[in-house]
């Protein structure tokens, strides 16, 4: 494995980062809370490489870092509540998700194919400064391997991650050393997905009562239901063939698709492909989608991961 690149976060290193950022590559870089691995939120395949690199077992959602409460509106529907704890908590470690906007240009894979985006403005001056060196907003989980402890110095990003970073901004120990608090706002009634910097009492002091769900980044921010992303029309895995009235989405040069997540079998291509090709194909003229079969290794398991939610039973929808 490649020995990873470690800067001190100077001007130049952080010039630097915002430069790869923008090219696709992957940095590491401190917040108040956690390491994060961060990559272009608007990319697909920049998205998509975090999870290679995590070996993330499913494509759950990524935080999306923005400088501030403006940039958040430009990628979802901010609402009054969601002004007024980031007038208090922002920047800090909370993290707002919010109804994506219909144009927003978030990557879909970052938000797991669902109709929300999680948000946060970190509190520390590398993140903000690359940030602004990258030009856009950057999805950033903690910079660790799926199931290890976040990182809160640059050596453990860099014992966890080896080589699959690019360049580690070293901006010494994070203060918090806690993922930030996940607040839901895209429903009725705020709920905290998951506890971290900004506690429930200091939440209901702003917004009055908030609800405390299970699991963090697994149901509103990520999906929970077993049928999470799913298309308006019935999937069918593994299939070799397409049948009458499907549309058939290949993997590795599968003939007679109508779409190939990767022609050359690369997982990481077809997760950057995935939730677009399916859109692509949920339409009228098609009964049903065909799936190719695609090997259960490496990002390949998150992929089949969301396609058998995809083709889970759903319930009934109401005319």
């Amino acid at each position: 494995m490649t020995a990873p690149q470690i800067q001190p976060a100077t001007p130049d290193s952080i010039a630097e980062g915002g430069r790869l950022i923008a090219e696709g590559r992957l940095v590491a870089f401190p917040t108040e809370t956690v390491y994060g691995l961060g990559a272009d939120a608007l990319s697909d395949k920049a998205v998509a490489a975090i999870f290679a690199a995590k070996r993330r077992p499913s494509f759950n959602p990524l935080i999306v870092h923005v400088a501030d409460i403006e940039a958040a509106s430009a990628l979802a529907v901010v609402d009054r509540r969601a002004r007024e704890v980031a007038s208090r908590f922002w920047p800090g470690p909370l993290t707002l998700v919010l109804p994506r906007r219909a144009e927003s240009p978030v990557s879909k894979l970052a938000g797991a194919g669902l109709d929300t985006v999680a948000l946060r403005s970190p509190a520390h001056p590398v993140a903000q400064a690359l940030l602004a060196a990258a030009g856009r907003p950057v999805a950033a989980p903690s910079a660790n391997r799926s199931g290890e402890v976040s990182p809160t110095l640059a050596a453990h990003v860099a014992a966890s991650l080896g080589g699959d970073v690019a360049l580690i901004l070293d901006g010494g120990p994070c203060r918090v050393g806690v993922e930030s608090t996940v607040l839901d706002l895209s429903g009725p009634r705020p709920a905290i997905l998951r506890p971290g910097g900004v506690t429930r009492e200091a939440l209901e002091a702003v917004l009055g009562p908030v609800a405390v769900t299970g699991d963090p980044m697994v149901i509103s921010s990520p999906g929970q239901l077993e049928s999470h992303y799913a298309p308006g029309l019935p999937v069918r895995l593994n299939a070799l063939e397409r049948r009458p009235g499907e549309a058939f989405l290949g993997f590795g040069a599968t003939p007679d698709a109508d779409l190939d997540l990767s022609p050359s079998g690369d997982p990481v291509e077809a997760a950057a492909n995935l939730f677009a090709m399916l859109r692509a194909l949920d339409r009228p003229g098609f009964r049903g989608i065909a799936v190719a079969p695609i090997p259960e290794r490496g990002l390949g398991v998150a992929i089949n991961d969301r396609l058998r939610r995809a083709a889970a039973p759903r319930p009934l929808r109401s005319e």
